[in-house]
């Protein structure tokens, strides 16, 4: 980690050693690099004074980012974590309340608004698990401590262009250790990709106001390739002895419902798959006695937004409860 650096340059011949270089005092070194960086990029020097205001080492940011879950959930065991009966009846809520602003959205962006509310309280529970931490603090801390410096430097530069185009304060830009922002938790290099004004007043505030919300996460959705003539795709039983190299996302693993089916892959109820000409994958995320499901397209569009079948699958089974 950098933050336990400590420097020491001997000057050779005169046997004198320079001055120590202390953990903060690199930090700081750190920081104004990234701003000489930014500035090349043509950052405001008020911008930066107001983004690297007091910006201190987060050590509670780097140990968050290295402490992984020791035991891993079966999808048994996260599913009703993840998406509990009380999150179902708030996700009904919030469908109704916000419907003319969902409907006009989905019709405009090609997105069922049930997905746009179950990524919203998969996400951030509906606006209320948004993160407190300064994010170019929190970014500019991971990009110091070194492990994956490239990307987080990259979020830093982005978070700073969102100040430089005046869609937020720095003092209100809030969001997780990692820097994950607002209601969809955005990185920034996500924000400036798909974030959207979608109430029409100049910005795309994915913090505070909720058209801004739905309209971004409807226009990544939209740009990474959803097809709202589609669902996600549904849980299935499958025979005992299926191949495991049938199984994954691969595009190479791709069958048609009725290929499937001639496998011996069944709806859950044992009944036959739909006569629907749709491509599908299946997808088995914990073991040969797990739960087993044939996704579709807009199932690989969900694990663009997060690279994981648990919350593709927390994502899916939420958007199934709205009605």
């Amino acid at each position: 980690m950098r933050k336990q650096w400590v420097a020491v340059f001997v000057s050779l011949g005169l046997g004198l050693a320079s001055p120590i270089l202390s953990a903060d005092e690199s930090f700081d070194n750190y920081v104004s690099g990234l701003k000489q960086e930014a500035r090349e990029k043509g950052i405001d020097d008020s911008i930066l004074e107001s983004a690297f205001a007091d910006v201190t080492f987060i050590e509670r940011a780097v140990k968050a980012d290295k402490n992984q879950p020791e035991k891993k959930l079966t999808l048994d065991e996260y599913l009703p974590r993840a998406v509990p009966q009380w999150k179902i009846e708030q996700a009904n809520k919030y469908y109704q309340q916000h419907k003319q602003a969902l409907d006009r959205i989905g019709r405009q962006y090609g997105v069922q608004p049930r997905f746009i509310v179950a990524l919203w309280g998969v996400e951030s529970n509906f606006g209320r698990l948004t993160g407190s931490y300064n994010v170019i603090e929190a970014l500019t801390t991971l990009a110091y401590e070194g492990r994956r410096e490239a990307f987080f430097r990259e979020q830093v530069m982005a978070a700073l262009t969102i100040l430089q185009q005046g869609h937020i304060a720095a003092a209100d830009m809030k969001g997780s250790w990692a820097g994950a922002m607002g209601q969809p938790q955005f990185m920034p290099t996500s924000y400036l990709t798909f974030a959207v004004d979608g109430n029409g007043d100049g910005k795309a505030d994915i913090w505070k106001t909720e058209d801004d919300v739905f309209a971004s996460a409807a226009n990544y959705l939209s740009k990474s390739g959803w097809d709202d003539k589609y669902t996600w795709g549904r849980q299935v039983r499958i025979p005992e002895g299926l191949s495991d190299s049938l199984k994954g996302v691969e595009s190479q693993k791709v069958k048609s419902l009725s290929e499937w089916e001639q496998l011996g892959v069944r709806r859950l109820n044992g009944t036959a798959l739909p006569k629907v000409d749709v491509s599908a994958w299946l997808v088995q995320p914990d073991d040969n006695h797990g739960r087993a499901y044939l996704v579709y397209g807009n199932y690989q569009t969900l694990l663009k937004w997060n690279r994981s079948h648990y919350f593709a699958l927390a994502v899916s089974t939420l958007a199934d409860s709205i009605r």
